[in-house]
């Protein structure tokens, strides 16, 4: 025990002998009274713990106790025989209090004080507790407290430890009712196509625990009523099973994000008595926010074994920034800042991370903070310099919740940096790519979630940042004349207003001001005042002239946002083909403007006309106010429902198709503003051309057609993609924004090419296959090898031609190699591009019968990187059955089976049909030709 150490304990003894009920210290108090840093004091009350000298107790201020607490006398000998304390050969009987599993909650004694006690007496209710059902919005821990629930049940001995949580997640299945309820229920044989044996369900492996049904509005009801049959009478049935003879003693604990009494069955809902409501981080005490934000912290610091220091600024930008995402977000966005702070400060032994650390979405959440004065104040009375955590010091936590990364992050930056480095890469050049890669990886992982990192990132992708700066100056303005609450509503829905407004002056359309417009604004002549002056900031700014016509639209706006006197509105259902397209469109609208409008449908490819009429049936009755409903469908059948959905329902009902997300912003941003109709809606969105562009083009091309390039691979996801990336940037570089990069499968090409040329007029073409077009072919090794700004310019100059120099076989290799570096993130290129290589060679020697090319080998391997990097981030292409069955009786199918099995022991992976689909496009094209691509 060092001397500093030493007289640590020896004023918590004597303290003790004076003062037999101050048993508890803070570190703050022991630094105080022996004028020591208080980073030393935590670093050595942390080494008592980890002896077995000290107990921590979870809390705020973290507070410390003796292992076993003496009475004063024993404190007094205690004292006299301090000199090299030991850790006691036996346990004294004196009982230790121990704490459950919730009072290691942040906000137990606070916001989560209600939903603890209903969770408590859930478990303990006789003879086997109550079901319950936990809501609250995306990010505010539903299933963390589920698991908390489960522990308790463990430590009161109520289910026994050798049990453990079935979790499932209702959505997973949501479109296929079969088979979530054989995952549930189980089947017997026969009881389906496939069903060649009787299998368990998760009924069974929950007897005698808790079932933990996640997004539980997605249960269908025919699965809602099964469960409450469950909760009735104890049994069951599997399915293909007459009768339901099977007993089983399950607790049910659901969680939603929805409206519990839209989404789920009356029925259903009266046997769940315990509704628990956890709360939106907002809604958190400002002491529990400062806790999250220590407790993820000290996490991301045991991670990288470093200390790591925020200041209050960084503090203030991490709890202002958070909205949609709530506690879930705020986790992705202290992620992100550590990431950066350690790329930054990759050789140092601590991390100290400032506002500069921190990405745009994130700092903007420090002017957001400020504006609260109340939450502002009471900061400063729980926070005044800044947080300092050491490795080790993180909060006790029993298991990981689902926003731990399934990756080491910083064992990538620091590997990706090294072999960057190593390349002769500027420092710049480093932190750019890494930086980039960071954002891009975590915002896959937590799109998963339901969250981005910030609304406005989101908003980012729509609209020009100079809009939202001048919205947020507007705001500053006038915030003191509108209602409590409104800052988010605003920012997004006037910036897309201003952005759609920019966008029709550019293009000089002529708008009429609707005449309920500007008598509803003559009864608010405090808006009115306000948007006249908005109207002169959006001229200034701009340098425009804006119409007075529009001071209307912006005063009705600002009605419809301050004083939500909308009582009734157009509906907006938006429908689409594909698992989660629909879904995806409708939850941007809805993050961005803070309403529960439009609803979706999502269409999977196997769904049949008759049930996505029904289900867009349902969501129209649903979300119809009075006022009809707008339809937005992307194509086919979709078209042609308007007109039965009125006569079955009495609805009026308008439909759109080559429905956008911009188009679904536009419509719900209209919609929700006052006095709008269903025909003024469906007119402005037959006129609505986007956000962006506000400059009109002072040239076009004699045939009027966008000038474009051609990127083709095998997937169009893949490879073209990279490729899109690669040309945009430099395109955008050298101000050639008129210029476009498109996109596609070579699967895809012949059938969509007459069409493409339709509507652009292509320079050039690149990638894997020379579609024969009337444009220079640029094979994809060439635009690897090139000075990319200098073919560009050839392109832009017509300049560009067909031939070019002979490449050696190992400039292919080379070439291919730095391309797999800059492409993936989670494959070690260094490690895995010579196997790569070997199997695409032995597969190609043999399908090919060396007829094959260095380039068509490259893009072959590049491809193959590509099929792995989507295995491990579980985002395998998506395709139709028909293609599954090309597949399976293709006769070369079992030669491409030999070669890709060595690939899946090398790489522990599986190799789906649909991704084995593409590569036999890839090499029958090959077969097909025998010229370098």
């Amino acid at each position: 025990m060092t001397k500093r150490q030493q007289s640590i304990y020896d004023f918590i003894l004597e303290q003790i002998r004076l003062n037999s009920e101050n048993q508890l210290f803070t570190t703050q108090e022991i630094a105080e009274e022996l004028s020591l840093q208080r980073s030393n004091v935590s670093k050595d009350l942390n080494e008592f713990v980890r002896k077995g000298l000290m107990i921590k107790l979870v809390g705020r201020p973290v507070r410390y106790q003796l292992q076993n607490t003496p009475s004063s006398v024993e404190a007094e000998v205690l004292h006299q025989h301090s000199a090299s304390p030991q850790l006691p050969s036996k346990q004294s009987d004196v009982p230790i209090a121990k704490s459950d599993v919730f009072s290691q909650l942040i906000g137990n004694q606070s916001s989560l004080k209600n939903a603890v006690e209903q969770a408590k007496a859930a478990v303990l209710y006789p003879p086997k507790g109550l079901d319950c059902l936990i809501t609250g919005p995306t990010g505010s821990g539903k299933t963390h407290f589920a698991h908390s629930m489960f522990q308790y049940a463990q430590e009161r001995q109520i289910i026994g430890l050798d049990k453990k949580l079935i979790v499932f997640n209702c959505a997973d299945y949501a479109n296929s009712p079969e088979l979530l309820m054989s995952h549930l229920f189980g089947y017997v044989q026969g009881a389906f196509t496939g069903a060649d044996s009787e299998r368990k369900g998760l009924i069974d492996e929950a007897d005698h625990s808790i079932l933990f049904l996640d997004e539980i509005h997605r249960l269908p009801p025919e699965g809602q009523e099964m469960i409450f049959y469950l909760m009735d009478y104890g049994t069951y049935g599997r399915l293909g099973e007459l009768g339901k003879n099977r007993q089983a003693n399950v607790r049910i604990v659901g969680a939603t994000t929805e409206n519990t009494n839209s989404v789920l069955l009356d029925t259903f809902l009266r046997r769940i008595p315990i509704h628990i409501q956890l709360p939106a981080f907002e809604q958190r005490t400002t002491e529990e926010k400062i806790d999250f934000i220590q407790l993820m912290i000290a996490q991301e610091a045991t991670r990288i074994n470093r200390r790591i220091s925020l200041t209050e600024e960084v503090v203030k930008a991490l709890i202002g920034s958070v909205g949609f995402g709530n506690i879930g977000q705020l986790k992705s966005s202290v992620q992100l800042a550590c990431a950066r702070g350690f790329l930054n400060h990759l050789n140092q032994s601590q991390i100290d991370l400032t506002l500069a650390d921190l990405p745009d979405g994130i700092q903007n959440g420090l002017p957001s903070f400020s504006n609260n004065r109340e939450e502002a104040l009471e900061f400063s009375h729980y926070l005044s310099s800044g947080l300092v955590v050491d490795p080790g010091e993180e909060f006790s936590v029993r298991y990981s919740d689902s926003y731990e990364l399934p990756y080491n992050l910083y064992e990538i930056i620091g590997d990706k940096a090294t072999l960057l480095k190593e390349e002769g890469v500027s420092q710049k050049e480093i932190n750019d790519f890494i930086t980039r890669d960071i954002h891009i990886h975590l915002q896959s992982f937590y799109k998963n979630h339901g969250f981005s990192f910030s609304a406005e990132s989101k908003l980012s992708e729509f609209v020009d940042p100079k809009v939202v700066e001048l919205t947020r100056m507007i705001y500053e303005q006038i915030k003191e004349h509108l209602s409590e609450g409104m800052a988010r509503n605003f920012l997004y829905a006037m910036s897309l207003h201003i952005s759609s407004f920019l966008k029709k002056h550019a293009i000089n359309e002529e708008r009429h001001l609707n005449p309920n417009i500007r008598r509803m604004v003559a009864d608010y002549p405090l808006e009115f005042e306000l948007a006249t002056s908005m109207k002169k900031q959006i001229s200034s700014y701009f340098s425009i002239t804006v119409p007075e016509e529009e001071i209307y639209y912006l005063a009705a706006l600002l009605i419809s946002l301050s004083r939500n006197l909308v009582k009734g509105r157009v509906g907006l259902v938006v429908a689409a083909h594909g698992k989660s397209t629909a879904s995806s469109m409708a939850e941007v609208a809805r993050q961005l403007l803070g309403t529960d409008h439009p609803l979706a449908v999502d269409m999977p490819l196997e769904m049949s006309p008759k049930t996505a009429y029904e289900k867009i049936k349902e969501a129209v009755c649903q979300s119809d106010q009075g006022y009809g409903v707008l339809l937005l469908v992307d194509m086919g059948s979709l078209t042609s429902f308007g007109e039965r959905l009125y006569q079955e329902t009495g609805i009026y009902v308008e439909t759109l198709d080559m429905v956008t997300t911009p188009i679904v912003l536009e419509g719900t941003r209209k919609a929700e503003t006052l006095g709008t109709t269903l025909t003024d809606l469906v007119d402005s969105l037959k006129e609505f051309q986007g956000y962006h562009a506000f400059q009109v083009e002072e040239e076009k091309t004699g045939s009027e057609k966008p000038q474009a390039i051609l990127a083709i691979c095998a997937s169009g996801q893949g490879t073209a993609q990279r490729i899109k990336e690669m040309i945009e940037a430099t395109l955008h570089k050298k101000n050639f924004n008129h210029l476009v990069v498109v996109a596609e499968s070579v699967v895809e090409i012949e059938k969509k090419l007459p069409l493409l040329q339709k509507k652009y007029n292509f320079l050039a073409t690149t990638g894997i296959v020379d579609p024969k077009i009337q444009a220079p072919h640029i094979s994809l090794e060439r635009l690897l090898h090139s000075d990319l700004d200098c073919l560009l310019e050839q392109i832009m100059l017509g300049e560009i031609t067909e031939n070019e120099s002979e490449l050696e076989f190992e400039d292919f290799k080379n070439i291919c190699q730095t391309e797999m570096e800059k492409t993936v993130m989670f494959l070690n290129p260094a490690k895995a591009f010579e196997p790569l290589w070997q199997i695409s060679s032995d597969l190609l020697e043999e399908w090919c019968h060396g007829k094959t090319t260095p380039a068509f080998h490259m893009n072959f391997v590049l491809h193959l990187s590509g099929v792995i990097e989507r295995n491990i981030l579980n985002q395998s292409l998506e395709g139709s059955l028909e293609q599954v069955d090309f597949v399976k009786k293709h006769p070369q199918k079992e030669k491409l089976d030999r070669h890709l099995l060595v690939l899946e022991e090398t790489f522990h992976l599986t190799i789906s049909m649909i991704e084995r689909y593409y590569l036999l496009m890839m090499l029958e094209q090959q077969e097909n030709t025998h010229e370098i691509h």
